[in-house]
């Protein structure tokens, strides 16, 4: 069995008296997609800076596999209007890239067209990938990605779901993703964690909606809404009515914020 490509064990975190994370074990393994969800302040955006290197932990320990070679993808980017930065040049800022590497990057992403755009100018979607191709550019083995469909409308919440599973598909790389998407992301992940300052379930997606601990930290009033979609690629949101349609776009409401 492959060794993993991250260790993370006992992290505690405590900032001002508060406990952020408590004795928070987890590891990624490679190719597989983990998601970690739970309600604000749950923790999440912090383990991940922990996982990152970004944040030393107070105990515990983080142990990656050597050259490990990580991809990251911020919750936000907020862009000055008045500052007039290109795509190209925002992909420049990553380190000494060529011109090629950086095109096939947004390539990838599909959002090659976007290379010469002002950086300001593109929309909620199109920045998303942008960071999302600007992450790809190192080749890495772990993406991690914190909130990769914040400010995209359900429709675009699809498509970059979808496109983060060809994503490693194709390179073969894990993901290590934040989501709050509930009723999206339970299809897109290997595994979930649901994290409230300690790890209070984790599992499949299918398993980890019967446990006990995600009803009481969830409802079971969404659990309705959180039936494992599969998106079909024929399926045309922009001729259903979204009334009695089991598609995401009729679900927008049941997003869990």
């Amino acid at each position: 069995m492959a060794e993993p490509l991250l260790d993370l064990e006992r992290i505690c975190l405590v900032r001002q008296g508060r406990h952020i994370l408590e004795n928070v074990s987890c590891q990624i393994e490679p190719g597989e997609i983990l998601t970690l969800i739970g309600p604000n302040g749950a923790g999440k955006t912090s383990l991940l800076r922990v996982a990152l290197g970004l944040m030393p932990p107070d105990s515990g320990e983080v142990r990656r596999s050597e050259d490990l070679r990580i991809g990251y993808m911020p919750q936000k980017l907020i862009v000055d209007r008045t500052f007039p930065l290109s795509v190209s040049r925002f992909m420049r800022l990553t380190g000494r890239f060529t011109e090629r590497q950086m095109e096939q990057a947004l390539d990838e992403v599909g959002a090659g067209r976007l290379y010469n755009a002002g950086l300001a100018d593109l929309s909620g979607g199109e920045l998303q990938r942008v960071l999302l191709g600007r992450a790809l550019l190192r080749r890495p083995q772990l993406l991690v990605l914190d909130e990769p469909v914040q400010g995209v409308d359900v429709q675009g919440q699809v498509e970059l779901f979808e496109l983060i599973g060809k994503l490693r598909d194709n390179f073969g790389c894990a993901v290590l993703m934040v989501s709050h998407d509930l009723h999206l992301v339970m299809a897109a992940t290997d595994r979930v964690i649901c994290l409230n300052q300690h790890i209070c379930c984790t599992g499949t997606p299918a398993a980890i909606q019967q446990d006990e601990q995600f009803l009481k930290l969830f409802g079971s009033a969404i659990l309705p809404h959180l039936a494992i979609y599969n998106h079909d690629a024929q399926h045309q949101h922009d001729s259903c009515p979204h009334q009695g349609c089991s598609c995401p776009m009729g679900e927008r409401d049941a997003d869990v914020r």
